[in-house]
């Protein structure tokens, strides 16, 4: 396949804002990839390897500026001030080879597969001399390619691919290109385990149905965690585990799953990222705990005093994301203990598909509890006045609340799935909702007065987990410091767009729109229905949508979440018939 089939096809996506053309541009562009299939799919999300393989192209946009004035000839500042102004550096390279001067040293034919591998070659090069080679290799690109290559490449090698394509919606133009609808879940439940959409791809193209079934548990490869739903009343919630339920603390930390196999440990997040760097402590914690020779165990990173045994807040552990370095200062400053609550894989045995409690007993079996690893601190009840007690307890000691999990023969652990298995009751004295909710930033308002020069409000969204889309659910403006509002557009700039992305439907315009990325915690009094707002718009009532009623920011940004692992439409949806008080005739 020709890379420049690839582009014509990413073109056509960029021209629709409709899902179901989305997928069928999709569907025709897989049938026809033959064995570059894998390396397509890849590409479609802007990689070239899975996430948890931890490489990245490494090209940072000043370097792509230089190469850029080298193949056009104008300066490096002209270069700067095209991309100030359409704030897209894959423009810039479309118009620059429109009109390049310089040619390509050696001509070559621009498969898809040839510009796999470059790009591949350029995100795995370091050391001494490796920032020439990676800009050479790029130049080389897009100089051999048409000026739409170039845009497209571009766009990949600095992170901004911007194509608004799902996880979700790849699966199901997969599904629909070499299998059918019921087999869509068996490839969804597989990568979900196995979050490689390469390998799952080239499985549904070679027909191997069978062998994604038996995709599971590995250790070293990360699986999509299991979230809970929610509900605002113990009551509602014991009633829904059928009377009975296993009600442990929810800690304020960083999701941890954490691998073993035999001297060799990983840790990923929630969002399959690695963070095994993070947390050397850890990682040395788990070799002289755990004796099993592999394991794959689920729990909270959370940091606490040693001397008190207090839990401090996420914000504490979240100051270690992203550093290389200073991490033995901060892991003596703000020591971590991990509340396991899953074990998921223990010496070649796969544990996924037994009940709750089965698993818990071997997790309690695996280890000795110290204040390096401990179990989450749990109450299996099926009286209401005993749950309350427990969430008063939770909360005392320093946690969000509880999380009540099923224990009938169905309480598997299913990966990826948010559903009523687990159900979360998490108190916010501060919120009549009864809980926060993680939403995205998908645009934002001019700011007027005091706030002149910034943003005066943002544009919220939830996200739909069956069609891939964000769905704005309320305008932002209240709980910013001045601090924080000041530095919103440069935080926001990289992520900017004069056109509504793909992935995104609301009915109120902002005045500039923002690729899904940033995902923050809001709180708010209420939700009611809403005739801009596109959150289960025509689901609860004709014409309308969902919205949050008076939205604070709590000052928390979800740094630890992508923008699909946001709270979801059918959440919010849930949250709005759980209420004891819903406010519908507000619409005017």
């Amino acid at each position: 396949m020709l890379f420049s089939e690839l582009t014509e096809s990413f073109q056509a996506m960029g021209d629709t804002r409709k899902r179901l053309e989305l997928t069928e541009i999709l569907r025709k562009l897989f049938q026809n990839a033959g064995d570059d299939l894998p390396q397509l799919a890849y590409l479609l999300q802007g990689k070239v390897l899975p996430d948890y393989y931890g490489v990245e192209m490494g090209i940072a946009d000043k370097l792509i500026i230089k190469a850029l004035s080298h193949v056009s000839g104008k300066s490096e500042e002209e270069i700067q001030e095209d991309y100030t102004k359409t704030g897209d550096l894959g423009q810039v390279a479309y118009n620059v080879t429109e009109r390049k001067t310089q040619k390509a040293l050696f001509s070559t034919s621009m498969t898809l597969d040839y510009v796999y591998q470059s790009l591949l070659k350029i995100s795995k090069i370091s050391g001494s001399g490796s920032i020439r080679v990676k800009t050479d290799i790029y130049t080389d690109l897009i100089l051999n390619g048409t000026p739409a290559d170039a845009m497209y490449i571009t766009r990949i090698v600095s992170g901004k691919l911007r194509l608004g394509v799902s996880d979700a919606t790849i699966l199901d133009a997969l599904a629909l290109a070499f299998t059918d609808s019921e087999k869509k879940e068996i490839a969804t439940t597989a990568y979900n385990f196995h979050p490689d959409i390469g390998y799952i791809a080239d499985l549904l193209r070679k027909g191997k149905i069978e062998d994604l079934e038996k995709i599971g548990p590995e250790p070293m490869i990360p699986m999509k965690v299991m979230l809970a739903e929610r509900l605002p009343d113990i009551g509602d919630i014991l009633a829904k585990m059928e009377g009975t339920a296993s009600l442990e603390y929810k800690y304020d930390g960083m999701r941890a799953q954490i691998h073993k196999k035999e001297k060799e440990v990983r840790i990923f997040s929630r969002s399959s990222e690695e963070t095994t760097g993070q947390f050397p402590d850890i990682v040395k914690n788990v070799l002289s705990t755990f004796k099993a020779d592999s394991l794959i165990l689920d729990g909270e990173a959370v940091p606490f005093n040693p001397e008190t045994g207090d839990l401090y807040p996420f914000q504490a552990v979240s100051q270690r994301r992203g550093r290389k370095y200073h991490l033995d200062e901060i892991s003596d400053d703000i020591p971590i203990v991990v509340f396991l609550f899953d074990i998921l894989y223990k010496n070649g045995e796969p544990l996924q598909n037994l009940p709750y409690l089965k698993r818990r007993e071997i997790l309690k079996e695996t280890f000795q509890e110290d204040n390096s690893f401990k179990l989450s601190s749990s109450l299996v009840t099926s009286n209401k006045d005993e749950a309350e007690k427990f969430i008063e307890e939770s909360i005392s000691s320093g946690c969000e609340g509880i999380v009540a999990k099923n224990i009938t023969d169905k309480s598997i652990y299913r990966a990826g799935s948010r559903g009523w298995l687990w159900i979360k009751y998490k108190r916010d004295y501060e919120a009549n909702l009864g809980d926060s909710l993680d939403l995205v930033v998908i645009g934002a308002f001019s700011g007027h007065g005091r706030r002149k020069g910034t943003y005066g409000a943002l544009l919220m969204a939830s996200y739909n987990n069956e069609t891939g889309i964000y769905q704005s659910v309320c305008k932002l403006g209240t709980g910013f410091t001045d601090d924080v509002l000041f530095n919103l557009p440069k935080m926001f700039s990289e992520y900017t767009v004069k056109e509504k992305p793909a992935n995104v439907q609301s009915g109120l315009i902002p005045d500039i729109w923002i690729i899904p990325n940033f995902v923050m915690e809001i709180v708010g009094s209420e939700i009611t229905l809403s005739p801009i707002h596109s959150t289960a718009f025509g689901l609860i009532k004709e014409k309308a949508g969902l919205a949050i009623r008076f939205p604070r920011f709590t000052g928390k940004w979800r740094n630890d979440k992508r923008p699909d692992d946001a709270t979801t439409v059918n959440e919010i949806i849930n949250m709005y018939k759980n209420q004891k008080k819903n406010i519908g005739n507000l619409l005017e």
